[in-house]
């Protein structure tokens, strides 16, 4: 039958989804349902998590790759871990070198922007500290679908070939031809409904759970990336891969209209929700004029974007705490600046990203809030041969201002985009929830917050609601769906209001919320290929 899988001239409508002995959320259908199957056959909520995670690098690899970063949030026997599994730039960068290359910004592509990856390690400090199964068991559902081949899902197909145009045009060195023959070894971008098979990605997994991780950071695979990036003259080595290892960190929070929200702390930008929130508390926003609801939101998001794109960085170069900025006479502060009219913040212009994001909970109530990213679509455009590693492009954050915190230097993490959040109340779990999608990301979970605790909306219907994004200055794009008569008010308000003609740059969320008598009850995205697997 003849159709076109990314045509939906009708609205559809997704309901909230009830489970009792588990739950996974993701970006896609297979990844939800390899979580599902590992908590089937004994696994837990970590178990699962991994699971999809590494699923998701195989089929969804316009997102993310195991080339990439990672952040969880786990909550497991009454207390919240965090895991910043992010990597620092090579020992053998600098700021020098990189202009010496004649660049006045970072690089979107090829070996600068790419820093040392996390992903493997994230999956294996997540599966030694907690897990149930052995890491090789779990990662068999995605060894399966990369070995067997799997039908391309039609949103993973849009990206796909949107990656194909650009790098035909963009990515013309050697050192990119690995890209085309991984994952466009038919001169295109395969179709939706299309069966793609990823061979060299698959025993790359094998390898990962084998040796639990280790072997790409000690091992081959390390020796495999270090080769490949020596031969193109790439900064990344294998002694920065051996140096490398995750960190558990202490998740930083706000309260929010009796609730806590938590977020990974810096180098990540989760403190911007924060931020924004510490803001809203501070003003009405239900029973309100929605419109200017949405002027508050829009302005304490550009408040919040000002002071985090100042101030964030690497723990070790901030200038200021966490702390300070989140504190209730901060907040006050911040809030005598919003009025009836849009101002216009100091800060930078946010970029479009590329990452996933999954929340997974268990029968005992153990539950998981990851993100994983190549940052831009699949990243620097490398692929190290033969290992189907796909290298991601996070350096691209990097300043090349020498007075900036979050300049380049050796050694150095950049500010991180992928934030994955997680909500409790009263000291009790209530469960994980995240929204990808680099600067829209805070901006994602304001919204997907304020939905569901100032006006009650549940999961589903909280991420179904039409979505705004700051860009830059006064200037807000909405998106399809969003009210008119709304969007010329924010127009007098001072806003500048684009309307956008898609869904992509809004962001794609998961939420699983966990019920006073223990089931769970999940929202997944509408625009992405996202579903639920429950059980």
């Amino acid at each position: 039958m003849d159709f076109d899988a990314l045509s939906y001239p009708f609205p559809s409508k997704r309901t909230v989804v009830f489970a009792k002995n588990g739950m996974v959320a993701a970006s896609q259908h297979l990844a939800a349902q390899s979580g599902l199957d590992i908590l089937k056959v004994g696994g837990n909520a970590i178990d699962a998590a991994i699971a999809a995670a590494a699923c998701l690098t195989v089929v969804e690899p316009t997102s993310n790759g195991i080339g990439g970063d990672a952040f969880a949030q786990v909550w497991i026997k009454g207390k919240l871990y965090g895991l910043n599994s992010s990597g620092p730039s090579p020992q053998s960068i600098s700021l020098e070198a990189v202009r010496r290359q004649g660049f006045k910004e970072m690089p979107r592509y090829g070996f600068t922007p790419v820093t040392v990856p996390g992903v493997p390690a994230a999956w294996a400090e997540l599966s030694a500290r907690f897990g149930r199964l052995p890491l090789s068991e779990v990662l068999k559902p995605a060894i399966s679908y990369a070995q067997a081949g799997y039908p391309v899902s039609p949103i993973v197909s849009k990206y796909w070939a949107i990656a194909f145009k650009n790098f035909s045009e963009f990515l013309k060195g050697k050192e990119f031809a690995s890209w085309f023959t991984t994952f466009a070894p038919l001169g295109r971008a395969p179709y939706a409904g299309e069966i793609v098979q990823l061979l060299d990605h698959a025993a790359t997994l094998q390898e990962i759970g084998d040796t639990k991780g280790e072997s790409f950071y000690r091992g081959s695979l390390a020796e495999k990336i270090g080769e490949f990036s020596r031969s193109f003259g790439g900064y990344l080595q294998a002694d920065d891969l051996a140096a490398y290892k995750a960190e558990w960190v202490q998740p930083i929070k706000v309260a929010y209209r009796g609730y806590e929200v938590w977020e990974i702390p810096p180098n990540g930008h989760g403190l911007v929700a924060l931020m924004a929130l510490n803001i809203l508390n501070g003003l009405q926003l239900k029973g309100q004029n929605p419109i200017d609801a949405y002027h508050k939101q829009i302005e304490a998001i550009k408040i919040a974007f000002a002071d985090g794109q100042k101030y964030i960085a690497d723990p070790k170069n901030m200038t200021v705490k966490v702390s300070d900025l989140l504190s209730e006479g901060y907040g006050l502060e911040r809030r005598k600046l919003i009025g009836d009219a849009a101002i216009l913040p100091e800060a930078g212009r946010p970029d479009s990203g590329g990452t996933v994001y999954l929340a997974t909970a268990d029968k005992e109530g153990n539950m998981v809030s990851y993100i994983q990213s190549n940052y831009m679509g699949f990243g620097s455009g490398l692929v190290v041969p033969g290992t189907g590693i796909s290298l991601h492009n996070r350096g691209k954050q990097f300043s090349l201002d020498p007075f900036h915190v979050n300049c380049l230097e050796a050694g150095k993490k950049p500010y991180h985009t992928i934030i994955p959040g997680f909500l409790t109340k009263d000291n009790k779990a209530l469960g994980p929830f995240g929204v990808m999608g680099a600067f829209m990301q805070p901006q994602g979970h304001v919204q997907l917050l304020v939905n569901m605790i100032d006006y009650k909306l549940n999961p589903q219907a909280a991420l179904d609601a039409p979505r705004w994004q700051w860009k830059e200055g006064k200037s807000i794009d909405l998106e399809p769906g969003f009210p008119m008569y709304m969007a010329e008010a924010l127009l007098q308000k001072g806003h500048i209001v684009n309307l956008s003609l898609e869904t992509g740059s809004f962001g794609r969320g998961q939420v699983i919320i966990r019920q006073e008598n223990g089931t769970f009850a999940g929202g997944t995205e509408g625009r992405a290929d996202s579903a639920i697997a429950a059980w």
